[in-house]
């Protein structure tokens, strides 16, 4: 059931903006949503702006009204064809996360929301690694991914959409201290911050 009801939500984007519409309510809605990671971040029209694994967009449209200079990365040829299409403004690359072909020290900002939870550990170290060196130095990365809820009342709704939509990755992350993760790579942790009853978790990085 969750391969079925997974590939239909990539398939169809008018399914997968329901589901997003749908869960983004727990934190005041979708505008909100795409706006988490970013809270209390500077970002002038000349930083650039990675948005990894950008899928069809969705925060490249906030990141481009901030930024001339945004690109995105995905490994889907589906999600960017999307992407280009909804946000023309941004560049965009069709690459793995954890094989980036960009140079050292490229980008201001690196943003990443809600695929992170896609990856195995193995992939998720790589990723990590690969975003602070891309990240020039006091860069920063934002990210925003699924927790553990702290709130009982939000577990039973975390562990339906999970077993729906997601894989065996997403239960992965839950068990997964993200900061401790990002300060053995290098990165100091600035904001760690947790909504929608602790299923939600963003975090704020430096690279020193």
């Amino acid at each position: 059931m969750a391969t079925i009801l997974r590939d239909l939500s990539y398939r169809y984007q008018w399914l997968y903006d329901g589901i997003s519409r749908l869960s983004a309510l727990s934190v005041g809605g979708e505008w909100r949503f795409r706006r988490l990671a970013l809270e209390g971040l500077t970002i002038a029209p000349e930083t650039a702006v990675l948005d990894l694994c950008c899928g069809s967009g969705q925060t490249t449209q906030v990141l481009v009204e901030r930024s001339c200079q945004v690109t995105g990365l995905d490994a889907s040829p589906f999600s960017l064809k999307r992407a280009q299409k909804n946000v023309p403004q941004a560049e965009y690359v069709e690459a793995f996360a954890e094989a980036m072909p960009f140079a050292d020290s490229q980008f201001d900002l690196v943003h990443t929301s809600v695929a992170m939870h896609e990856m195995e550990p193995d992939q998720l170290q790589k990723i990590f690694g690969e975003v602070y060196r891309v990240l020039k130095p006091g860069g920063s990365f934002a990210m925003v991914d699924f927790h553990q809820p702290t709130n009982p009342v939000f577990v039973p709704g975390v562990a339906i959409f999970l077993l729906l939509f997601e894989t065996e990755t997403a239960w992965q992350l839950l068990k997964t201290d993200l900061v401790e993760t990002l300060t053995a790579i290098g990165f100091q942790v600035t904001k760690h911050s947790l909504h929608a009853g602790g299923s939600l978790q963003v975090i704020q990085a430096q690279k020193g």
